[in-house]
């Protein structure tokens, strides 16, 4: 004979674990650790070589519902802290013909799609704003790791590095256009330190 009592519990069990497989699958906001997290990026310099320089102060917040497969990026790159290796070349750079760090301080890219590819993802699309201006780009991931436990903070991490070529040009930087070369590549180094919910 069926035990109805049975048959009831083990549904019961099988709706539980259900909603509890669904709580884990609540997406989780990683804070950008700003020891580990740098915008970098790179051009040719009239053929004499490929220079590259980097932003000492890039922060970002990113949420990811890795079983959802869709998520948010937010990033915010300080221009002033720009380092090119000689302070008179990134005061240089802060200038009306470059980045005009008195009108346009920071740069932020905000995603408007995770791109994933099984389990991981591995292009982050969005706008780009400089000098005011904005425009799609596309962040190539070219690698990335999610932790259960980071060694050190002992919380959920995620690290990544992403890549997108822009040209100056459509964000009004123009100066020495060709000689210096209008496309320029941009690099993110990314690690995220999963926050709790009273942090968010």
């Amino acid at each position: 004979m069926f035990n109805h009592k049975k048959i009831v519990s083990t549904a019961c069990a099988a709706i539980f674990a259900a909603t509890a497989s669904v709580a884990v699958a609540e997406p989780v906001t990683y804070q950008a650790d700003p020891t580990h997290t740098f915008a970098h990026f790179s051009y040719d310099h009239m053929g004499l070589s490929r220079q590259s320089s980097s932003f000492e102060n890039t922060s970002g917040v990113l949420t990811l519902d890795l079983e959802e497969q869709t998520g948010d990026l937010q990033v915010e790159i300080d221009l002033r802290s720009v380092n090119t290796g000689a302070q008179i070349f990134n005061d240089h750079l802060q200038g009306e013909e470059f980045f005009d760090t008195e009108n346009h301080p920071t740069a932020t890219f905000e995603s408007t799609k995770i791109i994933f590819d099984g389990d991981a993802p591995v292009a982050v699309e969005g706008e780009l704003t400089i000098k005011g201006i904005t425009q799609e780009v596309t962040f190539e991931l070219d690698h990335y790791q999610y932790v259960d436990e980071h060694p050190m903070l002992k919380r959920p991490a995620i690290g990544a590095n992403a890549t997108t070529t822009i040209k100056r040009t459509e964000f009004d930087i123009d100066k020495y256009v060709p000689a210096v070369s209008d496309e320029v590549v941009i690099s993110v180094s990314f690690e995220g330190i999963a926050q709790d919910n009273d942090e968010e």
